[in-house]
């Protein structure tokens, strides 16, 4: 990586541009090396800021603390560019280590953490065989606040089904007021084909949930976030509902206000919104008020005979299995 880094400044300087790496320099140098994927890559990291790096694919800190302190300084010392470092982790790692050991790893410049929290129901945890109660995920949540990660934690709607749904959101607001991460990103629950939760399904043991009654199951959640100062992330493309992000508690009300927009909608709307959002139509709520759009996704209601969200929600998970 330190190779082909110093490769891409070194022809900004042949090219006399000197330090100032264009984005037109970049794109015509990655034209010019399709026989070099790794000098491809770092012009792909040049062209996003070359200010940050990602250890994946899995738990980073699942390696000793020792050794993972001196890859960290290692990757610091050679792309002196970085402005921050993430990983992914497990709870039950973050709660394993020491305080101490943690706060080595985030000085030697690990910053940002990465958690599948999914929920804080036991009974959801042990349903999909997670590997760790609430209260693991709370010890975990709160060693990395301590040691100074940054730290989002990832939560799952529709995760606990139709069974378990308001305990599902209930308890991980719960769990999420004791950790108080920087980051509450959210991840629309998707059933891989072929998975065990698909088995349940199948066998009739898990209910999935439509998008109207995880949209219902988000706002319960949100209205039990309390006490904290929590960014709420949307950034994912299964979700439904897009522009509920903001910082707690400031933007709760807003956020809420989002979600009873939807469902203030007629039906006939809602419907709309939901296939229109989930064919690529729509990006937000307010998208719907644009008379072309809105008379588009009214017509593929309309030409699929869609009446309710029940009927929607089979087709929802065809095209949802396209994007997972």
């Amino acid at each position: 990586m330190k190779l082909w880094y110093d490769e891409v400044r070194a022809a900004a300087w042949r090219r006399g541009l000197g330090p100032d790496i264009t984005e037109d320099f970049l794109y015509r140098l990655y034209q010019g090396n399709a026989d070099n994927p790794c000098l491809r890559s770092i012009i792909l990291w040049f062209m996003g800021g070359a200010r940050t790096a990602f250890l994946q694919d899995a738990d980073s800190l699942v390696i000793p603390a020792e050794d993972l302190a001196e890859v960290l300084r290692f990757i610091r010392e050679t792309l002196t560019s970085l402005e921050r470092v993430t990983s992914y982790s497990r709870s039950k790692t973050l709660s394993r280590h020491a305080v101490s050991d943690l706060t080595m790893i985030r000085e030697a410049g690990l910053d940002r953490v990465h958690v599948g929290l999914e929920s804080g129901s036991d009974k959801v945890l042990e349903l999909i065989n997670k590997g760790v109660a609430a209260e693991g995920h709370i010890e975990g949540g709160r060693n990395a606040r301590a040691a100074g990660f940054e730290l989002s934690e990832y939560i799952m709607p529709g995760l606990g089904g139709r069974r378990f749904s308001e305990e599902h959101a209930i308890e991980t607001a719960r769990v999420l007021n004791a950790i108080n991460p920087d980051f509450i990103r959210i991840r629309t629950l998707a059933v891989s084909p072929g998975s065990p939760l698909a088995e349940k399904v199948v066998s009739g043991e898990f209910e999935i949930m439509n998008d109207l009654e995880m949209v219902k199951e988000l706002r319960l959640l949100l209205e039990n976030l309390n006490g904290i100062q929590s960014t709420v992330v949307s950034d994912h493309m299964l979700n439904l509902l897009q522009e509920i992000e903001g910082k707690l508690p400031g933007d709760k009300s807003r956020m809420l206000a989002v979600i009873d927009r939807f469902l203030g909608l007629p039906e006939d709307d809602r419907l709309a919104f939901m296939i229109g959002r989930r064919t690529g139509l729509f990006y937000e709520l307010d998208q719907l008020d644009e008379p072309d759009l809105r008379d588009r996704a009214h017509s593929m209601v309309s030409r699929l005979g869609i009446k309710n969200a029940d009927q929607l929600h089979e087709l929802v998970q065809k095209l949802v299995g396209q994007f997972i």
